[in-house]
């Protein structure tokens, strides 16, 4: 039992419990044949994909953070197109760039080049529905909550 519902508010017991007295929690998640749950993501968090197809934003995130250059992603939809923001690992772009030189204007366009062939890479990885359309450089680390996770809110 983690609750037995919202006190003196009926309507919002209602509308997370179960008539049978389960907790409707938002998390989303499949039995594998072994009966193993695996959770997907959350439903506020779930996309539409135009083909009608569930997008779970947290399992395109895992596949974008698993990249060296990448500290943390956001996806989200915009224009009915998935689009990520990212916020880069620049200690790791510097070692990068170090040695090379560059002025700043050579820098933004190493930048946009690193960009396209990341945002390539990631869609290498993914399912032709869950494809990303755009990347954004998030230059600030993302606010977070008192648990660290991404206030997305404030970025969609």
């Amino acid at each position: 039992m983690v609750m037995k519902g919202y006190y003196r508010d009926p309507k919002r017991t209602a509308d997370v419990m179960t008539p049978d007295g389960w907790l409707r929690t938002g998390d989303l998640g499949i039995f594998d044949s072994n009966g193993y749950l695996y959770i997907k993501g959350r439903l506020k968090n779930l996309i539409l994909g135009p083909s009608g197809k569930n997008i779970y934003p947290e399992e395109i995130e895992s596949t974008i953070n698993e990249f060296d250059i990448v500290v943390e992603s956001l996806v989200f939809q915009e224009d009915n197109q998935l689009a990520a923001r990212v916020h880069l690992n620049y200690e790791e772009i510097d070692r990068l760039f170090s040695r090379l030189h560059l002025t700043e204007s050579q820098v933004r366009e190493k930048m946009r080049s690193l960009l396209d062939d990341l945002r390539r890479q990631i869609n290498g990885k993914l399912a032709s529905f869950s494809r990303i359309q755009k990347l954004v450089e998030q230059r600030e680390p993302f606010e977070k909550t008192p648990t660290q996770k991404i206030k997305r809110h404030l970025y969609v």
